[in-house]
């Protein structure tokens, strides 16, 4: 069943209405499951039947209002679709979670380009697909809303492997702050997430595919650990809220430190107690 917000009342989203994409699996439906369960009304977009009906079941477990509907976030034409759909089905969007993205580790020299659009078609132009169609609507209807988007550190660090998705997510931040001023005077709040390494089978298999690789990328961070999928839903869930009404154009980063500057000793090295040199 829905959980209220309790003595939390800023936190809950009771009457609001939510699109998730990739909201059938992984993160997106942690995303989708915990504002369901602070009473929003969920619709989830996907290309998968298989994820929508798995998302669509695990959402009315929880005893959500629930829509499932299938669309590429690459074609306007099916974003449009989508929220009509959500419109007629739900009632006025309020809160847009562009999570639907495609990533893999790659070198830049050995990446098709192909694949390079392909992943920034989804990511950036997905992300504005989806934007675009959602903020028209939250404009005429004059209630305002929500967008937040899901980047990464590597958008501002860089990061060997991933050029196809960090020019993506550099991209995104960039429409996320842009919007932010753009549309504040229509009272749509344009905010993001950048999680670190997070608790997911589907990401280790592409990012770290070795118990190896997956310790050393575990020794980079500060904190010692991932981070489970339900801290980054809780954050998302947050900057949705009421609570975090007066934040726009933020990016919430979620790495457990990781992305910082760790210096000449590293992360995990203990600071040395250091003799003063005698001159």
């Amino acid at each position: 069943m829905v959980e209220k917000a309790g003595k939390h009342a800023a936190r809950d989203l009771s009457g609001r209405v939510a699109i998730v994409t990739g909201g059938g699996t992984g993160l997106g439906l942690e995303i989708a499951l915990t504002m369901a369960r602070r009473g929003a009304a969920i619709a989830i977009a996907s290309r998968s039947p298989e994820h929508l009906e798995e998302g669509r079941g695990a959402l009315e477990a929880e005893g959500a209002r629930t829509l499932s509907v299938p669309c590429d976030v690459r074609d306007p034409h099916a974003v449009r679709r989508l929220v009509r759909e959500v419109e007629e089905e739900l009632g006025a969007v309020d809160i847009l979670v562009n999570n639907a993205a495609g990533n893999f580790v790659r070198p830049a020299e050995a990446l098709p380009e192909k694949a390079f659009a392909n992943v920034v078609d989804i990511v950036l132009n997905g992300t504005f697909n989806c934007s675009r169609a959602t903020g028209r609507a939250m404009i005429a209807g004059g209630r305002g809303g929500v967008i937040l988007n899901i980047v990464a550190t590597y958008a501002w660090t860089g990061g060997p492997g991933t050029i196809h998705s960090a020019c993506a997510k550099a991209g995104v931040l960039a429409l996320t702050r842009t919007l932010a001023v753009e549309w504040a005077r229509r009272g749509i709040r344009v905010v993001a997430i950048a999680p670190g390494p997070f608790e997911s089978e589907g990401a280790a298999d592409r990012l770290w595919p070795s118990q190896e690789l997956e310790e050393r990328v575990r020794r980079s961070i500060p904190l010692g650990r991932f981070a489970t999928r339900r801290e980054v839903a809780a954050a998302a869930a947050w900057l949705v809220s009421d609570e975090a009404a007066y934040v726009t154009g933020e990016c919430l980063t979620l790495d457990g430190g990781g992305w910082l500057g760790r210096g000449v000793l590293g992360a995990d090295e203990p600071i040395p107690k250091v003799r003063r040199r005698r001159r």
